[in-house]
């Protein structure tokens, strides 16, 4: 049986979980209309999350999918975390605030979180994803029991190799056109930084597992492009930002229709890890950071969400993590089932055009 028909999708697209921006609104929305939703639950403990697998089930029948970060344990560094926040204490100031006295480990990953752990083999999504890495053998054949999809990202072919030879069932190829974080399973190593295209073909052809296509995807000629590469879905994650159901505030989404939108770039300054994001007051500093390095993800994080709140304070929206993909300028703002009917027409008319 197909991917598609397995989870009963009448499009062949999913929308991409994005931590702090999607909802159980925009998740129940997609799924409602014949894609996949999803919600992103690493930024969460396991009852946030539980909440949130809750309140999308209220709201729709349909399959959905739960995203979760498996990334390695930060190293802390008392040396290198103080002068990060040294280095940040005069952009601080412009906003009468102080950074952080400590960072702290924000996120577990899920390797590290029992209860989340507990939680999926309870709530039984239909569809989990894996974000930064795998959890454990021991972890996915008890997902498996319970009758759960599981995807997990691949930003080369080396990580797709170790998705498929874990028994996960679908990969996502996630090209460097990406918003948001880089998914790579180990973030100081080099990154070949495949696009979209030449990524989803490569795993076709040398893996025997489902490919969805994600990176700088944002119409219907979009999706049809990465189906005939030989994925079997389009992942987007951009295209809904601008959707009222997302949880993008206000000045995301004018950025989003700004200059910036034009000029993404990836940055590790926000969290610690590699992330595609709208270009903006944060990204900007990028140019005087020398040769200091951000504590490790998501130590780093902390003092990030810590400067957005006092920036924010005081007016300025431009040091949030206004994660965008390359494909921003194209951004749509409409309710989010009517750019799913969209995406569908558009599609098709690629269809009817061959």
């Amino acid at each position: 049986m197909s991917l598609l028909n397995r989870l009963g999708l009448s499009v062949p697209l999913i929308q991409a979980p994005m931590a702090g921006v999607s909802t159980p609104e925009l998740a129940a929305a997609v799924s409602e209309q014949g894609a996949l939703g999803s919600i992103g639950v690493g930024a969460t403990d396991a009852n946030g999350a539980r909440a949130m697998i809750e309140a999308t089930r209220a709201r729709t029948n349909k399959a959905f999918n739960v995203n979760l970060f498996v990334h390695g344990a930060a190293t802390a560094d008392a040396v290198r975390e103080a002068a990060w926040l040294d280095w940040l204490t005069p952009v601080f100031a412009e906003f009468e605030a102080r950074p952080p006295s400590a960072l702290r480990t924000i996120y577990k990953s899920l390797s590290d979180d029992p209860d989340m752990v507990t939680m999926l083999l309870e709530m039984a999504p239909r569809v989990v994803s894996f974000h930064f890495g795998l959890p454990s053998f021991e972890i996915i054949a008890a997902l498996h029991d319970r009758d759960i999809v599981l995807m997990a990202t691949a930003t080369n072919l080396d990580e797709a190799r170790a998705i498929e030879d874990a028994g996960i069932d679908v990969i996502v190829a996630q090209g460097i056109e990406a918003g948001g974080h880089r998914g790579m399973f180990d973030p100081v190593a080099a990154d070949d930084a495949l696009g979209t295209i030449a990524l989803t073909r490569l795993l076709v052809l040398e893996t025997k597992r489902p490919v969805i296509a994600a990176g700088g995807i944002m119409d219907g000629a979009g999706i049809a492009a990465v189906l005939d590469l030989g994925a079997v879905a389009a992942q987007l994650g951009t295209a809904f930002i601008a959707c009222p159901e997302s949880a993008a505030d206000d000045g995301y989404r004018a950025a989003l229709t700004g200059p910036g939108a034009h000029h993404t770039s990836l940055t590790s300054l926000i969290s610690g890890r590699p992330a595609r994001a709208l270009a903006n007051r944060f990204t900007g500093l990028a140019a005087a950071i020398g040769n200091r390095r951000p504590p490790d993800y998501p130590i780093a994080y902390d003092v990030g969400k810590a400067l957005n709140a006092a920036a924010k304070a005081k007016g300025e929206y431009g040091f949030g993590a206004q994660w965008a993909g390359q494909g921003a300028p194209l951004a749509r703002a409409m309710p989010a089932a009517e750019l799913v009917q969209l995406l569908r027409t558009e599609l098709q008319r690629c269809r009817n055009a061959v």
